[in-house]
């Protein structure tokens, strides 16, 4: 299994593709790419032994994090827009 939360450039697609398809690597969870947002036609999207994470890779704090999920459920309860929302239409 490969993991990237790092760098794009880690990783060259074309052989880790042909990897996957060989079955020498198992699976794939790739949160960074060489070109970002990746593009809608690459063919990670739609390889079974792909995952594909939204750019998401980072240590959670808790403090930060808490008190984040704190302001989104005010303003949820509010009818206020959440902060911080994945952009699906930029692809991640």
């Amino acid at each position: 299994m490969i993991i990237n939360p790092g760098r794009g450039s880690l990783i060259n697609d074309e052989a880790l593709l042909a990897a996957l398809d060989s079955g020498h690597i198992d699976h794939a969870t790739l949160d960074v790419f060489v070109v970002e947002p990746l593009p809608a036609a690459h063919p990670f999207w739609a390889h079974p032994r792909v995952t594909v994470t939204p750019h998401i890779a980072s240590q959670t704090r808790p403090d930060t994090a808490s008190e984040m999920i704190a302001q989104n459920i005010a303003r949820c309860e509010a009818g206020a827009p959440l902060l911080h929302l994945v952009d699906r239409q930029a692809g991640y």
